[in-house]
């Protein structure tokens, strides 16, 4: 499955709109909510758009829930744990 620049561009949208609508995000990062039934909230560091592994976690949030959200943030598909293990990983960057 490859990366679509179309999913770039709406998701910083909803980031931009996202940022617009919370205060309790620093600037250089977004929220982002992660779960199967129970959505978590992360803020994670903007450059995490850059990484390739990342970028796979967005086509597929674009494919399950498209990036109109209710909730005012990307919601990523997948378990709490994979995704705090991801995030461990970029952070070794």
């Amino acid at each position: 499955m490859g990366f679509r620049f179309s999913s770039i561009v709406h998701a910083k949208q909803l980031i931009k709109r996202s940022f617009s609508n919370s205060k309790d995000v620093p600037k250089g990062y977004f929220a982002v909510y992660v779960g199967e039934r129970r959505m978590k909230r992360f803020v994670i560091p903007v450059a995490y758009l850059n990484q390739p592994s990342f970028q796979e976690l967005l086509s597929q949030a674009e494919e399950e829930f498209g990036f109109d959200h209710p909730m005012g943030a990307l919601t990523i598909p997948c378990r709490e744990n994979e995704f705090a293990d991801l995030i461990s990983r970029l952070n070794a960057y």
